[in-house]
């Protein structure tokens, strides 16, 4: 897929981010003395992954260059990446198959009836850019203040980051908020250029300082099932284990599903 100058400058912060984060010791370099910067020089990275400096430095620096799979598999074996890292290097340096374009059709009135059966647990669909676009009693009662006043569509990021209830409500509320940002930088990354992402990335810098200290380090992953704590009026802490589907033929639409997994408690 083509890449935009934005792509490429992310891919170029990327990078860089990921070689401040190893030592020289790490990756089996010998100590040179004092450095002025953290982390491997571009030169050892470089030899690391088997490539010349200078072309390094031009995909470092953002330049319209094309890497291929074997050498971004290099690089990701030499910055030690993650799965979910490396699936974004790919994305950012264009070698992944392109995303499938946002789906603008309305949700169908099948697939926004599934929260309500699935009332009393709650439930909601929500799209890639975790705008919630059906929900049930139960969601709304689980996640307070989740829709506003303002006409627009509630939003689970802007709520996690931006609602002061959150913080309350979601007990262990640093490392689900900071898991729920790098998803978000992931998919921004898929879908570079797409003005829903720039807007919602813009709206969490402006009103998260959280956001702006974690945004840099650059941490990526992926949308999934798992465990939660949420505090419920009344009831204390309640540990909820919830799912996560796509909606058929809508990729970009997810259904999740909370079910109790035991008592609550203070």
């Amino acid at each position: 897929m083509d890449r935009t100058s934005e792509q490429r400058r992310e891919l170029g912060a990327f990078l860089r981010s990921r070689r401040a984060r190893i030592t020289p010791a790490e990756a089996g370099l010998p100590s040179t003395g004092r450095r002025r910067t953290p982390g491997l020089r571009r030169e050892e990275l470089a030899l690391l992954a088997g490539m010349s400096a200078t072309w390094y430095t031009y995909l470092e620096q953002g330049r319209d260059i094309r890497a291929s799979d074997q050498v971004l598999d290099a690089l990701a074996t030499a910055l030690r990446l993650s799965p979910n890292e490396r699936d974004h290097l790919f994305q950012l340096a264009g070698r992944a198959p392109a995303a499938d374009p946002p789906d603008a059709e309305p949700l169908a009135a099948e697939v926004a009836a599934v929260p309500l059966l699935l009332q009393p647990h709650p439930a909601y669909v929500i799209d890639g850019t975790y705008d919630v676009l059906s929900r049930n009693q139960a969601a709304e009662e689980t996640f307070p203040r989740l829709v506003t006043d303002d006409g627009r569509r509630p939003n689970l990021v802007r709520w996690t980051f931006l609602e002061p209830l959150a913080r309350d409500v979601v007990v262990d509320w640093e490392p689900e908020a900071r898991g729920l940002l790098a998803r978000v930088r992931t998919l921004a990354g898929e879908h570079a250029g797409d003005p829903r992402y720039a807007r919602l990335v813009e709206e969490l810098h402006e009103g998260s300082p959280e956001v702006r200290e974690w945004w840099p380090r650059f941490e990526v992953g992926t949308r999934r099932g798992g465990r939660k704590r949420l505090r419920s009026p009344g009831r204390g802490v309640v540990t909820y284990d919830y799912t996560a589907f796509h909606v058929a033929g809508q990729p970009e639409r997810t259904l999740v599903i909370y079910a109790e997994s035991g008592g609550a408690g203070q």
